[in-house]
């Protein structure tokens, strides 16, 4: 469990290397969502089986999250892009990288492969609302759905019915993500930001690979990457809506492994 501290800030890295590793393959790094998401949701799903299948997989909580440390600011996405090669070079790796990513996890993944291509080799984006031809409806969506989460950790006794429940768990993400929300500038810094426009998406040299829901409010996006990124792969995943990495975590590796079998060099027979 290695830390990396990076402009001040500490991050928690965990990293899962293959007990075959494939000669020269580029690292995998795996990006999680907002608030009460951490590196634990894709530990617990697909990192070991990819890892598995001959891929080296580096996760870290991003800043505020998990057991990284949480500062008043800094939450812009820019920021996040910095934080993300700061990780990396941290660790000693340098060359290209596959990002694997969920939620906002893939908004600064899709932005650290604009800012930075040489560092990126490839994307695997799995429900991402990173893209929209107009930033007004997209910052007032997240902005809100933030909020309703926000409300609901105040007003519900979310950790009050955990606490009940046993979930000790749970209820340390309640506390930390209503500390995120409260005491840093986070919702100051995600009501500045912008998705990156479809214009841009077609500068992207890297493959993508776009995993949605077939039933996900998000599915209308996967087929906007798919319409303007050059080398993307679209598979939208039969009954499936948002939370595809909870309910659909087997079928999801189904969908990557074969991939990254082709893109980043792991062994597609381990899907089985």
């Amino acid at each position: 469990m290695p830390e990396i501290t990076f402009r001040g800030v500490r991050f928690h890295v965990e990293t899962v290397p293959p007990p075959e590793p494939v000669p020269d393959a580029p690292p995998l790094v795996f990006l999680h969502g907002l608030l009460v998401d951490n590196l634990s949701s894709w530990y617990c799903t697909l990192a070991g089986p990819v890892a598995l299948a001959g891929g080296h997989c580096v996760m870290y909580d991003l800043r505020g999250h998990g057991m990284s440390q949480r500062p008043d600011t800094g939450y812009t996405i820019e920021d996040g892009v910095a934080d993300l090669f700061g990780v990396l070079d941290g660790l000693g790796l340098h060359g290209p990288a596959f990002l694997v990513a969920n939620g906002f996890g893939g908004v600064i993944a899709l932005h650290a492969a604009l800012a930075r291509p040489d560092r990126v080799a490839g994307l695997v984006l799995v429900e991402v609302h990173g893209t929209a031809a107009d930033p007004l409806p997209w910052r007032e969506d997240l902005l809100t759905t933030i909020s309703r989460s926000a409300l609901s950790l105040e007003y519900d006794d979310v950790a009050g019915v955990f606490t009940r429940l046993g979930r000790r768990g749970l209820v340390k993400q309640q506390a930390a993500a209503s500390a995120l929300l409260d005491g840093t500038s986070l919702l100051a810094d995600l009501a500045a930001a912008r998705p990156v426009p479809p214009a841009d998406l077609e500068r992207l040299g890297c493959p993508v690979l776009a995993v949605y829901g077939e039933q996900s409010a998000l599915a209308d996006t996967g087929r906007l990457l798919h319409r303007h990124v050059r080398d993307c792969t679209l598979h939208l995943m039969p009954g499936q809506a948002h939370t595809i990495l909870v309910d659909g975590a087997a079928d999801l590796l189904r969908a990557v492994l074969p991939w990254l079998a082709r893109h980043a060099g792991v062994r597609a027979e381990a899907v089985a």
